[in-house]
């Protein structure tokens, strides 16, 4: 629920702030003093494209904000509105209310803010669209677009399962239908790519490179390449250490047994200094001991010739014949062939291949279809119960003689179709994302008049109460958000006007409803009543200046005068706006 808006300088409004309560809530005023402002201020928070030109004059920038209460809503809206916010990192109030704001520069971009974080226009809309649903004078015109009319069936119907089976088949027929087509259409193409490829990995399959290998045989070579030396080397250190040579043990000096015998004099002292050096050379003597051990073994496997040097030479060679084809190193060269041989199981353009894609895209065609066919099924059958439903809200919209219909048909396919869908009749249909039905609403306003497409039979009064008689109808579905509505019932006068009241009032049992309307009879059935004002500034300053003021009741008794016929200040008007508000309180206690 909306509890709060508060505007600064958006249009006529320089600053000002309305507070609302369940029920149902009406903003009257006079014509150009702002009221439409609160709903575009409504529609910036639903992420609607900001207009710098709504910014007021002198202002840099224009803000709105909205405080949403939703505790009272069902689990699942409760649920997603969670998701939204901990996507969002927003927070919510001490209230656990949540604030949303949206920012409009006459010079830059828009900016929008969801529990104290700036988030994406986009992430706004998610978070508000599940509270709010907005009509204005140009949500009737939508109206009459057909896949506005298909989502109004699809709301009443309620095709969440369906739909969700269809695209999925959907999604998976289309990719293996152009996997197939790609193939044959490049047939030439991918068949020289994979005669390349197979070629590669077969040399690379001869050679038989292992990881690291390269690196190896470089070190591998440069140890033969100065066997003699590293020998010699070896063994000078170990006999300076050990006291032996390559031959057997030697008599000579010992790096080892020097240090072991100036240990065991320090040992024998109780000196404190002297028994710490003695463990230092301790431990000198286990890392020499270590050392030679190490250079014993390094020693043995040096190998006795250099005679293998020609071989890993010959090997090195072979590896660089691969790393100046296909990578920088050995690794790189295996890694390059995995992806390779990932590449070629997808280049297959045997007849057998594409006979078994061929065979694939055939199934999931039928499953499309199939998935189609069932969606169509509780389409057709919603749409019966739609039609009557909203042509009995008509007939209380005194609209007795109009008649209202839906007709589910299938959306056929263009010639120029990428993807037709053959069904089980025989009909060619193009498979949207949204199923393969053309849903088309007929309208006609008097008994005895022919059944017509919504745009080509319905005035704007008319589509005004087509909309409103939608809207009750499929209230169910949005239990416990706000509803909103802008001039809904333009074009519309006398007991048609009374009967909108009525069922905006019934609306309101289940919904928040706010209403901008010009029209008393309307009016007299809110619970809450808004009047925005407008003044005019100084000399200086000629704009004009709009504020909302919540009507007390004799307030609203002159407000109700003034809109029957600018009689606000006379007793004949006063007399007319109290028996209009009393018999819409009495109406509203009837029908509760």
């Amino acid at each position: 629920m909306l509890s709060e808006i508060h505007i600064e300088a958006l249009g006529a409004i320089s600053a000002a702030t309305a507070e609302f309560d369940g029920g149902l809530t009406v903003l009257t005023g006079e014509t150009g003093a702002g009221k439409t402002m609160v709903v575009t201020g409504l529609h910036l928070l639903g992420g609607a494209r900001a207009d710098p030109t709504k910014v007021r004059s002198g202002a840099a920038r224009a803000v709105v904000e909205g405080r949403f209460v939703t505790d009272e809503l069902g689990d699942t809206v409760i649920t997603r509105v969670d998701e939204i916010l901990d996507s969002s990192g927003a927070e919510r109030d001490d209230d656990r209310s949540v604030i949303a704001a949206r920012s409009v520069s006459r010079d830059g971009p828009s900016r929008a803010y969801l529990g104290g974080r700036s988030v994406p226009a986009k992430s706004l809309s998610g978070f508000t669209n599940e509270l709010l649903t907005l009509h204005g004078q140009n949500d009737q015109l939508r109206l009459m677009r057909p896949d506005q009319q298909r989502a109004a069936l699809d709301r009443y119907a309620d095709v969440t399962r369906q739909l969700q089976r269809y695209r999925a088949l959907r999604d998976q027929w289309l990719a293996a239908r152009g996997d197939l087509d790609d193939r044959r259409r490049r047939a030439r193409e991918l068949t020289q790519e994979a005669d390349r490829l197979q070629f590669a990995l077969n040399e690379i399959d001869v050679v038989a490179p292992q990881p690291g290998e390269d690196d190896a045989l470089v070190a591998d070579i440069r140890r033969l390449s100065e066997l003699d030396s590293l020998r010699e080397a070896v063994q000078t250190a170990h006999a300076a250490l050990s006291g032996a040579v390559d031959e057997g043990p030697a008599d000579g000096f010992s790096a080892a047994s020097a240090v072991g015998q100036a240990r065991t004099a320090l040992e024998g002292t109780d000196d404190a200094a002297l028994a710490a050096l003695s463990e230092q050379l301790g431990a000198a003597l286990t890392v020499l001991v270590d050392v030679s051990a190490e250079l014993s073994h390094f020693l043995s496997e040096l190998p006795t010739d250099a005679s293998s040097l020609e071989t890993k030479l010959a090997r090195q060679a072979e590896l660089r014949t691969l790393t100046r084809k296909y990578a920088a190193d050995i690794d790189g060269v295996l890694a390059w062939a995995r992806e390779s041989r990932e590449r070629l199981a997808q280049l297959d353009v045997s007849e057998e291949t594409l006979a078994e894609l061929e065979r694939r895209v055939d199934g999931l065609q039928a499953e499309v279809a199939d998935a189609a066919q069932d969606l169509t099924k509780v389409r057709a059958k919603a749409a019966k119960g739609l039609s009557k439903a909203v042509t009995a809200e008509l007939s209380g919209l005194a609209m007795a003689g109009a008649d209202f219909s839906i007709t589910v048909g299938p959306l056929e396919a263009r010639v120029d179709d990428t993807a037709p869908l053959p069904l089980p009749s025989g009909t060619v249909v193009h498979a949207g994302r949204d199923g393969v039905d053309a849903v088309e609403f007929g309208f006609a306003a008097h008994r005895g008049t022919d059944l017509l497409p919504l745009n080509k039979s319905a005035s704007g009064g008319e589509l005004s109460r087509v909309m409103l008689a939608l809207e009750v109808v499929l209230a169910t579905s949005t239990e416990g958000t706000t509803m909103v509505f802008d001039e809904v019932d333009a074009g519309v006068g006398g007991r048609a006007a009374v009967q909108i009241g009525r069922r905006l009032a019934r609306l309101a049992r289940t919904h928040q409803v706010i209403v901008v309307t010009h029209l008393p009879q309307v009016a007299a059935y809110a619970d809450v009543h808004l009047v925005v004002e407008g003044d005019v500034g100084s000399k200086s300053d000629r704009a004009k200046s709009s504020g909302v003021r919540r009507l007390d009741d004799d307030s609203r008794v002159a407000e109700l005068a003034r809109m029957l016929a600018g009689l606000g200040e006379s007793d004949s008007g006063r007399a007319h706006a109290r028996e209009l508000l009393d018999a819409a309180r009495s109406d509203r206690e009837q029908v509760s």
